[in-house]
C-alpha cells in the first residue's frame, strides 16, 4: 500500500490517515477536502502529507470516503468513476441502505466495500483526530460478496492491522439496529441538552450543578449537525420507529411515577441494570 487518499480530513478520515501512516511509513497519505483551511490543517499537523484532488485517484491503492452521508451518496460515484481497477474504496457512513443503493450498478461496483467503523467521539474536523481511534473497534461490512476478493483482503488487512473487529451485515439490517444503538442516543443527547437550555438560563447555575451523569449523557450533543441531519434524513423510517418505542417507555415512566407506583419505578430500572452486563466489555 503505497498511496491512500482520504477525502475528508476529519476526525474519521484524519484518524485512519494517522493510524496508516503509523503502521505504514512509507505510505504516502493525500487529502482531498471542500474545506482548504482543514487540508492546511491536516498538513501542518502531519495527517496528510500532500493535498490531492479528484483527478489524482487514478494512482490510489487505498480511497477512504470519511464525509457526511448525503455528500457521499454524491461523490462516491464520481470517486469510482476515477480510480483504477486495483483501488479499493470504502466508507464510513453511519448509513448504509441508501449508499450502496446509488452504487448497486456502477460499472465498478467491484471496487468499492461499504463499511460503518463503530468509533468516534463528540468533536469534529482535523484537530479532533486522533491514534488509535479504531484499535478494538467493532467495522461493519456490507454486501461483502459484491467487492473484488482481493479488493477485499487489501481493505480487510488494513482493518485488522488497525485493530478492528469485522462483523457482517445486510445494509437494511445495519440501518435497522444502528438507529437504535446510535442514532437514538444522538438524539436523546440533543434533546436533554436542549431540555436543560431551555429551563436553566443560567449558564453557570448548568456548569456549576452539572455531575458526570450529565456530562456523560449530553456529550453527544457536541457532535457535528451538520453530520447528523443527513444520518436522521436518509435513516428516517428507523429513526421514526425507534424514537415510537421510545417515547412511549418516556410515557410509561411517567405513567407510573404519577400512580406513586414507586415499586414499578424500581423494577423498571432493575430490569434495564442487565445493560451493564450486556456492556461489559466495552471500553
Amino acid at each position: 500500500m503505497k498511496q491512500v487518499f482520504i477525502i475528508g480530513v476529519g476526525l474519521i478520515g484524519g484518524s485512519f490517515a494517522l493510524d496508516i501512516k503509523k503502521q505504514n511509513p512509507e505510505c504516502l497519505v493525500y487529502g482531498i477536502d471542500k474545506s482548504e483551511a482543514h487540508l492546511d490543517k491536516a498538513k501542518t499537523l502531519g495527517i496528510i502529507d500532500k493535498k490531492a484532488t479528484y483527478e489524482d485517484l487514478s494512482t490510489a491503492d487505498v480511497v477512504i470516503v470519511a464525509i457526511p452521508v448525503d455528500a457521499t451518496l454524491e461523490v462516491l460515484p464520481k470517486v469510482l468513476d476515477l480510480v483504477s481497477d486495483e483501488t479499493v474504496v470504502f466508507d464510513a457512513g453511519s448509513t448504509k441502505e441508501d449508499i450502496c443503493l446509488k452504487v448497486k450498478n456502477h460499472p465498478k461496483r467491484r471496487n468499492f466495500l461499504a463499511a460503518h467503523p463503530i468509533a468516534g467521539t463528540e468533536f469534529s474536523g482535523p484537530d479532533a483526530a486522533i491514534h488509535n481511534l479504531y484499535n478494538n473497534k467493532t467495522n461493519i461490512i456490507c454486501e461483502v460478496e459484491e467487492t473484488a476478493f482481493k479488493l477485499q483482503e487489501k481493505a480487510l488487512k488494513l482493518f485488522t492491522d488497525l485493530g478492528m473487529r469485522i462483523r457482517y451485515m445486510n445494509p437494511k439490517a445495519h440501518d435497522k439496529h444502528i438507529a437504535y444503538v446510535s442514532h437514538l442516543s444522538h438524539i436523546s443527547s440533543f434533546m436533554l441538552g436542549k431540555t436543560v437550555i431551555e429551563k436553566e438560563k443560567n449558564e453557570r447555575d448548568i456548569f456549576d450543578m452539572a455531575g458526570s451523569g450529565f456530562a456523560s449523557t449530553v456529550r453527544l450533543a457536541k457532535s457535528s449537525p451538520a453530520m447528523w441531519t443527513p444520518i436522521f434524513k436518509q435513516n428516517k423510517a428507523n429513526v421514526i420507529e425507534t424514537l415510537e418505542e421510545y417515547i412511549d417507555n418516556l410515557k410509561h415512566f411517567k405513567k407510573l411515577m404519577l400512580e406513586d407506583n414507586f415499586e414499578a419505578v424500581f423494577k423498571e430500572m432493575e430490569t434495564t441494570n442487565h445493560i451493564k452486563d450486556i456492556l461489559s466489555g466495552i471500553e
